[in-house]
This record gives C-alpha cells, sequence and structure tokens, in this order.
C-alpha cells in the first residue's frame, strides 16, 4: 500500500487536468486514466502526485509528447501548444473518478 503523502502545491503543477476522450474512457475500463501533465514533468514526478491527490497506488506511467499542429486562421499560419499526456495503470481495487473535480 502507497504510503500516505501530504498534497503540495507542487504536485497540482505537475498533473494539470484529466484527459478524457472515446480511448481514455475505454483505457479507464482496464485501470488505466489518463491525464494532461506539465511539459518537464518525469514520470517519477507524475506517480508521486497522482498518489498524494488522489490517494491511490500507481503501478505504472506511461507518457505521450503530442506536438502541437500547425494550423491556418483567416490564411495566417499558427501553431497549436506542445502537449504532454501521462496514462497512469492503477493497482486492482483502485479507481479515480474524474468527473469529480480534484
Amino acid at each position: 500500500m502507497a504510503k500516505k503523502q501530504t498534497v503540495d502545491a507542487r504536485h497540482y503543477d505537475v498533473v494539470l487536468a484529466p484527459h478524457i476522450t472515446e480511448k481514455a474512457t475505454l483505457a479507464s475500463e482496464h485501470n488505466a486514466v489518463v491525464f494532461k501533465v506539465a511539459n518537464d514533468a518525469t514520470k517519477p514526478q507524475i506517480k508521486e502526485a497522482i498518489e498524494a491527490i488522489f490517494e491511490v497506488s500507481v503501478t505504472g506511467v506511461n507518457t505521450i509528447n503530442v506536438k502541437g499542429k500547425t494550423k491556418r486562421w483567416k490564411g495566417k499560419p499558427y501553431k497549436r501548444n506542445d502537449l504532454k499526456k501521462a496514462v497512469v495503470s492503477l493497482k486492482d481495487g483502485d479507481s479515480i473518478d474524474v468527473t469529480s473535480g480534484i
């Protein structure tokens, strides 16, 4: 069992928001939750933040760097921001309800 950690402000700087899509919803059936995280966050930092905020045991963290797309608006090009996502696997029996606020 994960030891009880205090929630620091830095944990909220690491985990930004849940990433709710069809694919993320399907992953939740397999005890995985997807979060948007800070671009400079490391896997140990993400694990520590999730365990502290939600009081669950994390078994694994996979990260994905999504490069921002180049789009056009009124003929002028611009670039969307880069994004980092974390797929967090939880211990059996643990769950996170992403529909409720943090």
